[in-house]
């Protein structure tokens, strides 16, 4: 069966995965994040995506981003993956594919999702292990969003901005939502939607998209089991 057309639609936020090929390492010191890091803020701006959140892992990344047009989010992709790749090969003596397939998008509902994927995104390295605490974790965007320091990459929703009325108050509302943490179905909603590609959100939500996009926003009806990928048995 074809698989179906990446669902984006220009105003909404979006949750993307990137992975490695066969979980391959894509980063393997500083100097790759940083160049992974002016690539996305290079092509953000160029294709008008608004970035909310990031976290770069060893062997993969997740985004937050809102494109302005219809094909923003593909385009930046498309050419952060192409001109990151030619990097990472060139710098390590390496050849071939480094991304495993294309990235894996799916796209929110704010009012309902939008502060508990970024939390879910700044905790990545906590349930990884790498370290015991978000802000002890240097790439990410979370230390920006709770005052720490400033990232000029990052692009708040108004979400975030309506978690206080000035910058202490939001800093410190958000890292409250950071400590309480997540619900375990909470996570699973924000980890199987995206590695699916399907749309997350109310009935009402999904209503309001349709009118958006032609391409279906969620599984059908039950009928037979349907073989699941190994990506999608992946917590992260």
């Amino acid at each position: 069966m074809a698989r179906q057309p990446r669902l984006t639609v220009a105003g909404y936020p979006h949750h993307i995965i990137q992975r490695g090929n066969d979980r391959q390492a894509i980063v393997r010191d500083d100097a790759d994040r940083e160049r992974l890091l002016g690539l996305w803020l290079e092509y953000s701006r160029q294709f008008k995506v608004a970035i909310h959140a990031w976290v770069i892992m060893d062997n993969h990344f997740h985004l937050l981003a809102t494109p302005e047009t219809g094909d923003g989010l593909p385009m930046m992709m498309q050419a952060v993956g192409r001109a990151y790749v030619r990097h990472f090969n060139v710098r390590h003596g390496r050849s071939g594919t480094l991304w495993e397939g294309r990235y894996r998008s799916a796209l929110i509902e704010s009012e309902r999702y939008l502060l508990a994927c970024m939390v879910y995104i700044d905790l990545n390295p906590v349930r990884a292990h790498m370290v015991a605490r978000p802000q002890d974790y240097r790439w990410s965007s979370h230390r920006h969003c709770v005052g720490q320091e400033r990232d000029k990459l990052v692009s708040h929703h108004a979400l975030f901005w309506g978690l206080g009325n000035t910058p202490f108050a939001r800093e410190a509302a958000y890292a409250a939502l950071v400590q309480a943490g997540l619900g375990d179905a909470e996570r699973q909603s924000l980890t199987q939607s995206t590695l699916s590609g399907w749309a997350l959100g109310s009935a009402d939500f999904l209503g309001v998209l349709r009118s958006s996009t032609d391409r279906r926003l969620a599984p059908g009806k039950p009928g037979r089991p349907m073989k699941r990928s190994r990506d999608e048995s992946v917590p992260d």
